[in-house]
């Protein structure tokens, strides 16, 4: 019996558009793209024009407090720009990489599903064009460095090395990773540290490749990791250590996005790819940018629920970038409204109205949210085969009563014609957006009134408990001048809050903020609340067991 799922024999069943013929939809030519096989290309970033990214306009898709197994952004997104493509408008898709953590863990790759999904599937989803390898290099550079000045004598900086920091990166979920000791091996092995790996997808890197404007800006932002302190308590960053030049070298054609397109032969940008729940779980600006550049439409999407990626895209990305969207589409589904509903995983299949019902509270407050960036929300009910008539009747009885659009989302059984009329009612709320969107905190605000303003105004949150260190690390931030840092909350994509059993609306709960990062280089820094880890775990029967590869080359088991 095959192991192939049915997206997967869809996605090679589809006729692969030569990239010159993709190119051509945005304008640009053959020897305007620098091609990476026959599918595949980079654009140079000379074709960002910010004239045109200030004028066109870029369409966020988010979506409710999903299940473990997600609700779909990614191919509401690629079956949303098919649509706009199909009622005649121009549109192109920005989306993030996938991670191989996921990839090979439990969720599986990022490209969409059934007819709504991004090829080549099995290139995008492995390692795709290098660009997490690349990041993954720079990061591992400057571990090297650091550790290498801390062993050397004659050019130490006096780093100690109870202050630093920085952690090795690898785009694999491995548990054993998250904390190591390194530097055994006596005298040549250099000096004993405690540190450990962060899944390349959640590293400072990948962050500041997703928010710098250009080359030398990433090479700047580069210079400003903040790496420790001296044993004397000056700070060292990793300019200090002259690492910037080498880790942007090692990120030349990364900083380009890459050219790619749907099933229906449509443009998509892929760019970048960190976690939205210890990240700011965006695609780069460089793509956002190059893609509101190419086009009339831009439809990008921010990781798990509003709370985590869209609260970062508009408070985080947009005011790094001087972005706003036009409209947002929030995505919601009968299954994980039943699951917010108390319904258990292995029940969600069997139809249950009371559940939805139930489990509405959570679409109400993430409409909320949303209504609180000034932005037109239009709801997509991303529809599953064993919803039935009556479950998507109350979802949508609901979002009229909050006076909000809402539209079925069929992409995944029929590609952009089943998405004309969320296409057409995202177009109308766009046409209807009046100004920029309005953050959620002041960046003059300290960073606790920060925190305090997401924890409240987006999660409900009542009470907020740092620890010590939490505490020390936020004062050193300040001390070191970065209070005009925005925040990037790492928090559990389960729930509003940052206990990821705690379903539904929760409210009345204090938010845990255990330690604090400093991200200078990106610009912000990551207070981590509950249980959050930056290195998942793999599950007990990972998808990897069942990725194959026969001898002509053909990928089985990849979805």
């Amino acid at each position: 019996m095959s192991t192939e799922s049915p997206d997967l024999k869809i996605a090679q069943a589809a006729t692969l558009r030569p990239i010159e013929e993709i190119a051509k939809k945005l304008n640009l030519t053959n020897g305007e793209i620098e091609q990476y096989g026959r599918y595949k290309a980079k654009i140079p970033l000379s074709y960002i024009q910010e004239e045109r990214v200030s004028k066109n306009k870029m369409i966020l898709v988010t979506a409710i407090t999903p299940t473990p197994a997600g609700e779909g952004k990614t191919t509401v997104s690629v079956g949303l720009t098919d649509g706009l493509n199909r009622i005649g408008k121009n549109a192109v898709a920005v989306l993030r990489e996938p991670s191989l953590g996921p990839v090979f863990g439990i969720k599986g790759g990022a490209t969409g599903g059934g007819y709504s999904q991004l090829i080549p599937m099995e290139d995008i989803n492995l390692h795709f064009n290098g660009d997490f390898a690349a990041i993954e290099k720079a990061n591992n550079l400057l571990s090297a460095l650091i550790d290498n000045n801390i062993y050397g004598r004659s050019r130490n900086l006096g780093i100690d090395p109870r202050t630093v920091k920085w952690r090795w990166a690898m785009d694999m979920n491995d548990r054993s990773l998250r904390h190591v000791i390194t530097g055994l091996g006596g005298k040549k092995g250099g000096f004993l540290q405690e540190s450990g790996f962060n899944i390349t997808a959640a590293s400072e890197i990948m962050a500041i490749l997703c928010l710098a404007k250009d080359l030398p800006d990433l090479k700047e932002r580069m210079g400003n990791i903040y790496v420790g302190d001296t044993f004397s308590g000056e700070a060292i960053f990793a300019k200090d250590l002259n690492a910037h030049g080498a880790m942007a070298a090692l990120l030349k054609d990364a900083v380009k996005p890459n050219l790619v397109q749907t099933l229906e032969g449509n443009p998509a940008i892929i760019h970048g790819g960190p976690f939205a729940n210890i990240a700011q779980g965006t695609n780069s600006l460089i793509g956002t940018k190059m893609g509101l550049s190419l086009s009339e439409y831009v439809v990008t999407e921010a990781g798990f629920g509003a709370d985590l990626g869209a609260e970062k895209f508009f408070n985080i990305k947009c005011r790094a970038g001087g972005i706003s969207p036009k409209a947002v589409v929030l995505v919601a589904t009968v299954r994980a409204l039943k699951y917010h509903g108390g319904v258990k995983k292995e029940d969600l299949q069997k139809p249950n109205i009371e559940a939805v019902e139930a489990g509405l509270e959570n679409l109400e407050k993430h409409i909320e949210n949303i209504k609180s960036f000034g932005v037109p929300v239009v709801v997509a009910i991303n529809r599953f085969t064993s919803d039935t008539e009556g479950e998507m009747k109350r979802i949508v009885d609901r979002c009229k009563a909050h006076a909000v659009e809402v539209a079925q989302s069929d992409g995944w059984a029929s590609g952009g014609a089943g998405m004309e009329t969320l296409a057409e009612k995202v177009v109308a709320a766009a046409e209807t957006c009046q100004g920029d969107f309005k953050p959620t905190y002041s960046l003059e605000s300290t960073f606790k009134e920060k925190i305090k303003s997401i924890a409240e105004r987006i999660y409900g949150a009542n009470k907020i408990a740092y620890s010590p260190s939490a505490n020390a690390i936020l004062r050193r931030a300040e001390a070191l001048g970065f209070s005009h840092f925005p925040v990037c909350m790492a928090k559990t994509q389960n729930s509003f809050s940052d206990d990821a059993a705690s379903y539904g609306r929760p409210t009345n709960f204090t938010l845990n903020v255990r330690e604090v990062e400093i991200a200078a280089g990106a610009g912000f820094i990551i207070p981590i609340t509950g249980k959050m880890l930056r290195m998942p775990g793999l599950p007990v029967i990972p998808a990897a067991e069942n990725i194959d590869i026969d001898e002509k080359g053909n990928i089985s088991g990849l979805f």
